[in-house]
């Protein structure tokens, strides 16, 4: 029976907000497992949960400052806070939901953090009226609801962190700003003044987040950092990005094996640097696949090449397999049209690369994982 249909289990709380409770836990099993294993937690709804970054990139964020002081202007569940608590003397943090910041408060006692000072209020209001100077400021501006399907520019987010720059760096010499992995990095860099360092976090394959570090008055190179948590471990690939541009690659035909990187590095835009650091070919300027006749210990998929082919139905039709992984990159087709044409089901342990070579001609590269 539902919860929500059974008789009240508990003087002064509804059945609703009971569910919402165990709804809002549930979300936190795998994201939170700190909140999650920790008796007397009080959760807000499940969208906040949703919003709020997991423990490892919140530990992965804290691991960026240092110092006294730090202020978390847009503090949401308080995750982040937790954390960067563990790295700083004392974090200020604000957030203008009354009842999602008393949440916030009565957890960190519950965690046992004394460290961190609650503000229900807005975070640029509190920053501008404080006589304090902070280490570090954090930002995790919002996307306005009212965007939905436009471009992604922080001018239009809350709070407005391009309008509301030059406040934040009269109180500190280092802000940290979280952005959706939706936002393009280029167009971030053209909003923000002083940025210094770019971090792309995924976990398990999938980006999570991209992080902005910004310096008071610096005008130096840019250097990216693109880091996969996988587990206990994590890939970490590092490049300048005015390297990038002027960085030579090598295109050939695919070697004994075939590399893909991790996404955190294909949203860095590293291709060629990653080509050149680990002194790979490229299969084409646009395919982001990279050969070798020898294995490396690569941040990303690393496969076994088995057969090179060009693409039609006939050499299709001669591998006679009826299921296998597919991937795409650079190609006229999707996975589930190639599926569909080509009457290959998912699963198995051969691996096809559908791409285009160095000499523009379509091929697919058989694989098993190195």
């Amino acid at each position: 029976m539902s919860v929500l249909l059974k008789k009240p289990l508990f003087e002064s709380i509804s059945q609703k907000e009971l569910v919402e409770q165990l709804e809002a836990k549930k979300k936190c099993r795998e994201k939170l497992p700190t909140w999650f294993k920790t008796t007397g937690i009080y959760y807000p709804n499940k969208l906040n949960i949703e919003q709020t970054s997991s423990e490892q990139t919140a530990l992965y964020k804290s691991s960026l400052v240092a110092g006294k002081v730090l202020l978390d202007v847009t503090g949401g569940f308080g995750v982040d806070s937790y954390y960067f608590s563990k790295k700083v003397d004392s974090v200020f943090h604000c957030e203008i939901n009354p009842d999602l910041s008393e949440i916030a408060a009565y957890n960190f006692k519950v965690l046992g953090q004394s460290k961190i000072d609650c503000i229900a209020k807005d975070g640029i209001t509190f920053l501008k009226e404080t006589d304090l100077q902070f280490d570090w400021i954090y930002v995790d501006p919002s996307r306005r609801d009212d965007l939905a399907g436009k471009v992604f520019l922080l001018k239009d987010c809350l709070p407005n962190l391009p309008e509301h720059l030059p406040s934040i760096f009269e109180k500190t010499n280092n802000v940290l700003v979280k952005t959706s992995p939706l936002l393009d990095i280029s167009q971030g860099i053209k909003e923000l003044d002083g940025v210094s360092e770019i971090h792309v976090v995924a976990v398990n394959n999938e980006v999570k987040e991209l992080l902005f570090v910004l310096r008071k008055n610096f005008k130096g190179e840019i250097s990216a950092t693109c880091i996969n948590l996988v587990r206990e471990e994590k890939e970490t690939f590092n490049f300048k990005l005015e390297e990038e541009a002027t960085t030579e690659v090598e295109f050939g035909s695919a070697g004994e094996y075939l590399y893909e990187p991790n996404s955190a590095i294909l949203k860095s835009g590293g291709f060629k640097s990653v080509a050149n650091a680990f002194q790979l070919k490229k299969l084409h300027q646009h395919s982001h696949l990279y050969t070798s006749d020898e294995l490396l210990n690569f941040p990303g998929r690393s496969f076994k090449v088995l057969e090179v082919l060009p693409y039609s139905k006939k050499s299709l039709k001669a591998l006679n397999l009826a299921k296998a992984n597919i991937t795409t990159r650079n190609f006229l087709l999707s996975v589930s049209e190639i599926r569909k044409k080509h009457k290959v089901k998912d699963g198995g342990d051969l691996y096809l690369f559908f791409t285009t070579n160095h000499k523009d001609d379509l091929i697919v590269v058989k694989c098993q994982k190195a």
